[in-house]
């Protein structure tokens, strides 16, 4: 019997799957919302296996169109292994992987092929960067020019703690 991770460990996979997700739809990919039905939705799907073994994880996959994957489900299950929309779904899943990685890569996630022979077309995520992300807010952005900090009715403490909270998220 597989034995789960313990909630530390748990927890830093929810960190990282979270992190993808900010990431991902930071380039402009659509996210799937976690729990959401797959047949309602497309795009990056990122779960988190709460399992302790060697192809536990956080792990990313692309769905496409509910539609695409009809054609596809159609020609499988019809044995009709020349229809085009077997090698389309090929080529997208492949495509897309590879942007995906290249996207977590460049913010400075580890990502690898998957270890799961049950799940093909998904990469894993293993580890997260540490710090904000590139597109996070930054201090001047948040300074209005021609004001002095703490003017227009809010207390400077007040103020700076809300910059301060924006930034930290």
């Amino acid at each position: 019997m597989l034995e789960k991770v313990g909630a530390e460990v748990l927890a830093e996979r929810e960190r990282i799957a979270a992190r993808v997700r900010d990431e991902l739809v930071a380039a402009g990919l659509p996210v799937m919302a976690p729990g959401l039905n797959p047949v309602l939705s497309q795009g990056v799907e990122v779960n988190v296996d709460p399992f302790d073994d060697d192809v536990g994880g956080v792990s990313v996959a692309w769905r496409s169109s509910p539609r695409l994957e009809n054609c596809v489900l159609r020609a499988a299950r019809h044995s009709l292994l020349d229809d085009p929309a077997l090698a389309h779904q090929q080529v997208v899943l492949e495509a897309m992987l590879a942007a995906i990685t290249a996207i977590l890569m460049s913010a400075g996630f580890t990502v690898r092929d998957s270890r799961n022979d049950y799940a093909p077309f998904t990469v894993d995520v293993p580890a997260g960067p540490a710090g904000s992300p590139s597109w996070a807010l930054r201090a001047e952005e948040l300074t209005v020019s021609g004001r002095s900090p703490g003017a227009g009715g809010a207390s400077a403490g007040s103020s700076h703690s809300a910059e301060q909270a924006i930034l930290t998220q």
